[in-house]
């Protein structure tokens, strides 16, 4: 599931512009993984978003959850939790975090972003705390504001085969990704019915994605670039997210 998420959020290209996303928006996605040679439905995805504020500054806090169903969890149990602290208009972040417990193993991370640096705090299972600073680009995302960042990507003009290039910062790392413009499908978007969408490849310098554009994504063709499908291929196997449930865009 860590690297379902990881590449969820791979999905999903950096461009600047301003925020189209609202508070109070949940999306939920049936997470699928080929097993056997039949998708079997294993687990649930929700991402929402939620303002908050502080004495001096105003959020928007970005989640994406991940939980198996229970008929799975003497299997393989999961329940992570992926948090982002950015800027209602640019959707900058300021906070990251990040809670996984995969089958018995845990682990908890922070990031403060300071500009050209972020400060990092991680404890795993069994081991100390580690707190240590990594520098990064001033344009560089988390993995989860990078979801949100696409929807302000006006890709009206995109043609067939363009690319796109941005930074994310994971496991302390950043990871440079191309975006890939492959046109338009359309596809069902759950309960939105069936809906044009940009059909988008994603391409990174990691070992947690395989093949030439096999890792897809199809965003609704309108004004919100809701998420509908997600297909994605790992070292270990291929799978999907389809979304079943979009509400308060």
């Amino acid at each position: 599931m860590r690297k379902l998420l990881f590449t969820l959020s791979l999905s999903f290209s950096f461009i600047f512009g301003y925020s189209q996303i609202k508070p109070n928006e949940k999306l939920v996605y049936a997470a699928s993984y080929n097993m056997s040679g039949l998708m079997t439905h294993l687990a649930q995805v929700s991402m929402t978003t939620e303002a908050m504020k502080t004495s001096k500054n105003s959020f928007l806090h970005l989640s994406c959850e991940a939980a198996t169903f229970s008929k799975w969890d003497t299997f393989f149990k999961i329940r992570d939790l992926y948090e982002s602290y950015v800027d209602p208009s640019t959707l900058k972040p300021s906070l990251y975090k990040r809670s996984i417990n995969e089958g018995g193993y845990t682990k908890a991370e922070k990031y403060v972003f300071k500009g050209s640096t972020i400060i990092s705090t991680t404890k795993r299972k069994n081991k100390p705390e580690t707190k240590r600073t990594v520098k990064i680009g001033n344009s560089t995302q988390d993995i989860v504001s990078i979801i949100y960042k696409l929807r302000t990507v006006d890709f009206q003009n995109f043609k067939p085969g363009q690319t796109k290039s941005f930074t994310i910062v994971f496991d302390e790392k950043e990871i440079p990704v191309i975006v890939k413009f492959m046109g338009k499908e359309t596809v069902s978007a759950g309960n939105l019915g069936k809906k044009e969408c940009y059909k988008i490849s994603i391409a990174a310098k990691t070992d947690a994605l395989k093949g030439t554009d096999k890792n897809l994504i199809w965003l609704t063709a309108d004004t919100k670039k809701i998420p509908a499908l997600i297909k994605f291929s790992i070292p270990v196997g291929t799978g999907q997210l389809t979304l079943s449930q979009a509400t308060g865009i």
